[in-house]
């Protein structure tokens, strides 16, 4: 299956700009043969803790109605960061909208960044719970930014769901630019997955971000690489085979001393 990464900036605050653009670049994927494209991380608010408290909105009203407009109208498959406002609490959320605008799958960053100055302990809650989803003879795993740190999600997702892709909505910053594209190579590498990696461009604050999206294959190799400051979309087909075909070659997993593990 072609799958499209969508590399762009946001309008902080601003929930329709962002939506329109979101259309735009779901229609040149849908044109380029795309079957799901995938973008960044909180696309409908911006990245800025104070705008998200003030705009996160619940998903039965806004920019996620529009989103599933967008996938329903183009028949294509979108994964994307959202807030997501439940109740009182808010949420660093992403959601799968299949081709016929249905809501498949949603995942809460389970990894929120509690460092100065953004701190997003002190607007999100924490997810609980891993979410996976399959399309096009794949099972992809969620992920958002911070998460890549943390490798023992990506294990997990293959160990119990037998996951062969990850996605990674992310507003990673330039001041770690190699951590980010060392960490999605090295997610893919050790897991002998693919690893679909959306970020963020542009400015929201005094926080300027890194681009550099990438599809990386179960090999570890990029097949498709943005910029680190431009607005982008790139594309790549996946194929079940390689990831099955990389995994019988060194079985790494049936060579895990998990009794070790505990």
């Amino acid at each position: 299956m072609k799958v499209a990464v969508a590399q762009i900036s946001c309008s902080l605050g601003n929930p329709d700009a962002n939506l329109i653009k979101t259309r735009d670049f779901s229609a040149r994927a849908r044109d380029a043969g795309a079957e799901l494209i995938v973008f960044p991380e909180m696309i409908d608010t911006g990245y800025s803790m104070p705008v998200i408290q003030t705009h996160a909105a619940p998903w039965t009203s806004g920019f996620v109605p529009g989103l599933q407009e967008i996938a329903r109208e183009l028949s294509i498959a979108i994964v994307s960061g959202v807030s997501e406002r439940d109740g009182a609490l808010i949420y660093n959320s992403q959601i799968f909208v299949d081709q016929q605008g249905n809501i498949i799958a949603k995942y809460r960053k389970t990894h929120l960044y509690a460092v100065a100055p953004v701190e997003e302990q002190k607007c999100f809650a924490h997810g609980d719970a891993f979410t996976d989803f399959a399309i096009g003879g794949l099972r992809f795993g969620f992920s958002i930014c911070y998460d890549l740190r943390f490798p023992e999600v990506y294990r997990k997702l293959v160990a119990d769901q037998n996951v062969g892709a990850f996605i990674v909505s992310s507003a990673w910053p330039f001041p770690r630019l190699e951590h980010f594209r060392i960490l999605s190579v090295a997610r893919a590498i050790e897991n002998q997955s693919y690893v679909i990696a959306s970020n963020r461009v542009g400015k929201d604050d005094d926080l300027w971000f890194c681009g550099s999206s990438a599809i990386i294959d179960p090999r570890g190799i990029v097949i498709a690489a943005a910029s680190a400051d431009r607005e982008e979309l790139i594309q790549a087909d996946l194929s079940e085979e390689l990831v099955l075909s990389v995994r019988r070659r060194v079985e790494s997993f049936a060579h895990r001393r998990k009794n070790l593990y505990k």
